[in-house]
């Protein structure tokens, strides 16, 4: 592990093989922001990161809503989004 600016952070070396066209695509945005190669990659890989632990928050969440019993009926939520597009539309499915 190499330490990096002088902060207590420890950092791993981690290679991939990717796309050229993915690769020429990293290039260029780290061309246009002035940034190098890998920090646009340690930007994209963690916004990644962050999309897919929030992902498999909602999904943990979801799961105790329905071991809890707390489920909106399909039938309910399509005549809701039926009437949508109606002069009444139904109000939202509780």
């Amino acid at each position: 592990m190499q330490m990096k600016n002088n902060t207590a952070q420890a950092t791993k070396v981690i290679t991939a093989h990717v796309p050229l066209p993915m690769a020429d695509k990293v290039d260029q945005m780290a061309a246009r922001l002035e940034r190098s190669r890998g920090w646009v990659i340690k930007q994209a890989l963690s916004a990644w990161l962050a999309q897919e632990e929030e992902c498999n928050r909602l999904t943990l969440e979801a799961l105790d809503d329905v071991t809890s019993g707390q489920v909106i009926d399909h039938q309910a939520v399509q005549a809701w989004a039926d009437s949508l597009s109606t002069d009444h539309p139904l109000p939202v499915p509780r």
